[in-house]
C-alpha cells in the first residue's frame, strides 16, 4: 500500500510539458498617492484563480486558461475594481484603487488582529485554505497544520467532541473570538467546538496569535488567540450545495445562498448544515445541526450587520477513554453501554455589528451580543445510594412483605447547564497622521449560569421525586476590559508598538454542588496587562520583530470548587517574550521565532480527579515554556508548493509536588506527597512538526500530502514514561478537483484520506493513582484515533 502511494506521488512530481503558459501579473496601488497596497485580493470570478498582492503591491496568477474572465480586486477601505479581460497571452496590469464608498467587514476585526507591523507571532488561514480542508471535521482539525498545534478527538475521527492545544496550552488558555466577540465559556474558559458544527462554512478567515498576543476581548490568552471572522460581502448572488461522505458513516450536508448586493446597499447570506457520524470509538455517534443567517447594510461610511447562528448537538459519550490494557485487543472500547448515554446541548448566538467613519481619520466600531446556551448529559447509574440524591429524602427504603431494607437504586440522571451571556464590544481607530495610529477599545460582558441535576427515572423512587433537582447552584460573572494600542512609525523601517489593557472581573457562585456540598464564592480581580515591541523592515522582503507582553487570568470554576478546604486558587501571571525574523519573496518565505513564556502561579494538574473524573489543578510557583518555531514555504515551480513548520520547545515546572491518597485497611486514608525538583509540564511535546506538499499536474487538479509529527507527551507532571502518550507521525492525503462544466458555475470534488498509512496512535489520555497500605498503583486511559479513513466531498456552485 505504501509503495503505491509513493509511486503515485513521485509520478505527480514530474514536470508537465502540457501546463498552461499564460500569466496575469501586475500591481495594485492607491489611485491618489500611488502607494502600493499590500494584501489586496485579486481573483478571476467563477474560476479557481486567486491570489494576494505582496509587500511591493505585485501579484501573479499563473497557468491561466485562455478565455474571457471578470477580474475582481478588493482591498479594505477601497472600492472594488472590476474589469472584463480576455486571456490569450501573458498580460501585465497596473491597477489603481480609489477609496471605497462601501464598508467591508474587515474593519470589524481590525482592532483585535495583528498586522505586518505588529510585533507578535501569528498565522493567517484564509478562505481558500479553509475550503480545501473543509470536509466536515471541526475547526481544530482545519488548524492542525499550523505551527505548535496538537489536535484530539474523543470519538477518534474529528467529528463530535474535539480539542486542540497550542504550545502545550489547552482550550481553557486559548482566547477565541468571533468578530471580536468572546466565545470562551465564562466559567470553564473552554470553547466547545461541538456546539458550533460546520461553523467554518461561514468563516472568511482565522488568525492565530501565539503567546499572549495583542489585547482582545474575553479571558487572557496563555497559549494563543484564535480570531475568527465570519463571511464577508459577496457582491454577486450565489448558491452552494456541499455534501461529504466518509468512513464511520460520516455525512455532512450544507446548503448556502446569498443575495449579493441589493440596490448596492444590502446583502443577505444564509447557511443550513447537518453532520452525523457513528465515530471510530464504539457507539460514539454524533448528530449535529446548525444554521447561520446574516444581513448587512453597506453604506459609504457605515456598515451595519446582524448575525444569527446556532448549533445543536447530540453526542454519545466517549469521555471515559480506553483502558491501557485494552489498547492492543479492543481499541474502540467504550465503557458506556446505556443507549442514551448522551450529551445534548444547544447554543444560539446573536450579534449586531456596527462600523462607521465618523471622520476621515476616525473609525468607530461597536457590537452587541447575546448567547443562549442550555443542555445536559444523561447517565444511567447502577446501585447509587439514596443518600446521594436529596429529593428522595431518605437513606433507605423498606419494601416487600418482610420489610427488606433497600439502600441503593438504579436510576437515570441528567446534569444541566442553563446560561446566558451578553454584552458589548467597541473600538475607536484614530489615525491623525501617516506615522501615528491609536486604537482605543474594550468590552463589557455578563454571564448568568445555572448548574443543576435531575432524576428522570429510578428503580424504586416514587413519582413525586422525578424531575426534582438533587443539586442546584447559580453563578454570575462580569468582565470589563479597556485597552489602548498605539502604533508609531519612527523611521521608514522602524515601527513601535504599545498596548495597555486594564481588566476587571467579578465572579460569584452559590448553592448545592453535584457532590452535595454547599458552595459559595465571591471573588474580584483587577489585572493590568502591558505589551510593548517593535518591528523593523530591512526592505520589502525582510522583517524583524520583538515584543514583551504580560498576561493575567483568573482561575476557572473547577479550580474554586475542587480546591482543598480552606484554600483559594491564585490568579495566574504570564510574562511572554517573542523575537522573530521573517523573509518573504515571490517564490519562498521563511519565519523563525523564539518565545519565552514564564509563568507565576500557573495552574497545573495534580494527578487527582474530582467526583466526575475531571482533573484537579493546583498553583505552582515557577514554570515556563520556551522554544523555537520555524516556518518555510517554497514554490520552486508553478505546479509545486511545499510548506513546513516545526516547533522545538522545553516546558518545565520547578519544584512540583504530586498528591496521592493512600488508603489503609481500617478504612481511613492519608496523603502521600512526591516532590520533583524539575519536571516536564503534562501534554507538552518537545517537538511538533507539520507540513504540506502540493502538486498541480493540471489547472483543475491538486494533490497534497499532509504529514504531522507530535513528540512524546506525559499524562501528568511526574515525567514518568509509564504514564505517557507515545510520539506519533501521521500522514494524510488530499485530492481536490475543480470543474466548470457549463450547466453549473463550478463543481468541486475532494477526497481526504486521513492517516493514510494506518498508524495506530493515541492523541490524548489521563491517569490517576492511589495507594493501598503504601502500595501505589496507577491507571492510564487513552483516546485512540482512527486508522486509515476517508472523507469524500462534492460541492456545487449554482
Amino acid at each position: 500500500m505504501k509503495k503505491i502511494f509513493f509511486l503515485l506521488f513521485n509520478f505527480l512530481l514530474l514536470p508537465f510539458s502540457l501546463l498552461a503558459q499564460y500569466q496575469l501579473t501586475g500591481t495594485v496601488r492607491d489611485l491618489a498617492s500611488g502607494e502600493a497596497l499590500v494584501g489586496a485580493t485579486v481573483r478571476l470570478l467563477e474560476s479557481p484563480y486567486a491570489t494576494a498582492t505582496d509587500l511591493t503591491g505585485h501579484f501573479k496568477l499563473e497557468e491561466v486558461d485562455a478565455g474571457p474572465y471578470v477580474l475582481l480586486v478588493t482591498y479594505v477601505g477601497y472600492e472594488p475594481y472590476r474589469q472584463n479581460i480576455v486571456i490569450q497571452s501573458n498580460q501585465q496590469l497596473d491597477i489603481r484603487l480609489s477609496e471605497g464608498s462601501l464598508y467591508t467587514e474587515e474593519v470589524i476585526v481590525a482592532a483585535t488582529r495583528a498586522t505586518e507591523n505588529t510585533p507578535t507571532t501569528f498565522t493567517e488561514v484564509d478562505r481558500e485554505q479553509i475550503e480545501k480542508q473543509n470536509f466536515g471535521q471541526d475547526i481544530p482539525y482545519l488548524l492542525n497544520l499550523t505551527p505548535s498545534v496538537v489536535t484530539t478527538s474523543d470519538a477518534g475521527a474529528g467529528v463530535g467532541y474535539t480539542g486542540m492545544r497550542i504550545r502545550g496550552s489547552d482550550a481553557t488558555r486559548i482566547n477565541v473570538t468571533v468578530n471580536g466577540i468572546p466565545m470562551n465559556d465564562a466559567e470553564s474558559h473552554g470553547v466547545f467546538w461541538v456546539n458550533m458544527p460546520d461553523f467554518v462554512s461561514s468563516v472568511e478567515s482565522i488568525q492565530i496569535q501565539r503567546g499572549v498576543g495583542t489585547s482582545t476581548n474575553g479571558a487572557a490568552a496563555f497559549g494563543a488567540t484564535v480570531n475568527i471572522q465570519t463571511s464577508i460581502l459577496n457582491p454577486l448572488p450565489y448558491a452552494i450545495i456541499d455534501n461529504s461522505y466518509g468512513s464511520f458513516n460520516t455525512w455532512k450536508h450544507t446548503v448556502k445562498a446569498g443575495t449579493g448586493l441589493i440596490n448596492e446597499k444590502f446583502a443577505v447570506d444564509a447557511r443550513l448544515s447537518k453532520i452525523s457520524s457513528d465515530g471510530y470509538i464504539d457507539r460514539a455517534f454524533s448528530d449535529l445541526k446548525s444554521f447561520y443567517v446574516s444581513g448587512g447594510y453597506y453604506g459609504e461610511r457605515t456598515l451595519i450587520k446582524a448575525n444569527v447562528f446556532s448549533g445543536q448537538e447530540q453526542t454519545y459519550q466517549a469521555w471515559y477513554g480506553t483502558p491501557e490494557e485494552l489498547l492492543e485487543t479492543d481499541r474502540t472500547y467504550n465503557y458506556y453501554t446505556y443507549e442514551n448515554e448522551t450529551d445534548n446541548y444547544q447554543q444560539d448566538h446573536y450579534q449586531l455589528l456596527l462600523a462607521h467613519d465618523l471622520l476621515p481619520e476616525l473609525t468607530l466600531n461597536g457590537a452587541l451580543h447575546y448567547t443562549r446556551g442550555r443542555g445536559y448529559y444523561e447517565q444511567y447509574r447502577e446501585d447509587d445510594d439514596f443518600a446521594d440524591y436529596p429529593p428522595f429524602g431518605i437513606d433507605s427504603l423498606l419494601i416487600g412483605s418482610e420489610q427488606d431494607t433497600i439502600y441503593t437504586t438504579d436510576l437515570i440522571r441528567r446534569r444541566w447547564l442553563d446560561n446566558h451571556f451578553y454584552g458589548a464590544t467597541w473600538s475607536a481607530d484614530y489615525e491623525p497622521s501617516d506615522r501615528w495610529q491609536f486604537v482605543l477599545g474594550g468590552g463589557w460582558n455578563r454571564y448568568l449560569g445555572d448548574h443543576f441535576g435531575e432524576i428522570i427515572w429510578s428503580q424504586y423512587a416514587g413519582h413525586s421525586n422525578i424531575r426534582d433537582r438533587y443539586y442546584d447552584n447559580t453563578a454570575e460573572k462580569k468582565d470589563l476590559n479597556v485597552y489602548l494600542k498605539s502604533f508609531y512609525q519612527l523611521t521608514e523601517q522602524l515601527h513601535l508598538f504599545l498596548d495597555l489593557q486594564e481588566r476587571l472581573i467579578t465572579y460569584q457562585y452559590a448553592g448545592i454542588d453535584n457532590d452535595l456540598r454547599t458552595i459559595r464564592g465571591d471573588f474580584n480581580y483587577q489585572f493590568f496587562n502591558p505589551k510593548v515591541g517593535f518591528t523593523y523592515a530591512f526592505g520589502p522582503l525582510d522583517r524583524l520583530y520583538a515584543s514583551y507582553a504580560k498576561g493575567s487570568r483568573e482561575p476557572v470554576r473547577n479550580d474554586f470548587i475542587d480546591a482543598p478546604e480552606g484554600t483559594i486558587p491564585k490568579a495566574e501571571k504570564l510574562h511572554n517574550i517573542e523575537f522573530g525574523y521573517s523573509r518573504r519573496s515571490e517564490h519562498y518565505a521563511f519565519t523563525a521565532n523564539y518565545y519565552l513564556m514564564n509563568y507565576k502561579n500557573q495552574l497545573v494538574l495534580t494527578g487527582e480527579l474530582n467526583d466526575v473524573g475531571s482533573s484537579i489543578r493546583t498553583n505552582v510557583d515557577d514554570s515556563y515554556r520556551t522554544g523555537i518555531e520555524l516556518q518555510a514555504e517554497l514554490r520552486p515551480e508553478s505546479w509545486l508548493e511545499i510548506a513546513a513548520n516545526a516547533t522545538f520547545s522545553r516546558n518545565r515546572i520547578r519544584n512540583f509536588t504530586e498528591v496521592l491518597y493512600n488508603y489503609l485497611a481500617d478504612g481511613s486514608s492519608e496523603i502521600i506527597y512526591n516532590d520533583f525538583e524539575e519536571t516536564t509540564i503534562s501534554f507538552s511535546p518537545s517537538i511538533v512538526a507539520g507540513g504540506i506538499i502540493s502538486v498541480r499536474p493540471w489547472r483543475w487538479l491538486e494533490l497534497s500530502m499532509l504529514p504531522k509529527y507530535v513528540g512524546k507527551q506525559y499524562l501528568d507532571n511526574t515525567q514518568s514514561n509509564s504514564r505517557a502518550l507515545e510520539a506519533y507521525f501521521v500522514n494524510d492525503m488530499r485530492l481536490t478537483a475543480t470543474f466548470r462544466p457549463g450547466f453549473v458555475k463550478e463543481l468541486n470534488a475532494g477526497l481526504l484520506v486521513n492517516n493514510v498509512f494506518n498508524h495506530l496512535y493515541e492523541s490524548n489520555g489521563y491517569t490517576y493513582g492511589y495507594g493501598y497500605e503504601g502500595d501505589v498503583s496507577y491507571y492510564n486511559y487513552f483516546y485512540p484515533q482512527a486508522g486509515a479513513n476517508f472523507l469524500l466531498n462534492l460541492s456545487v456552485k449554482l
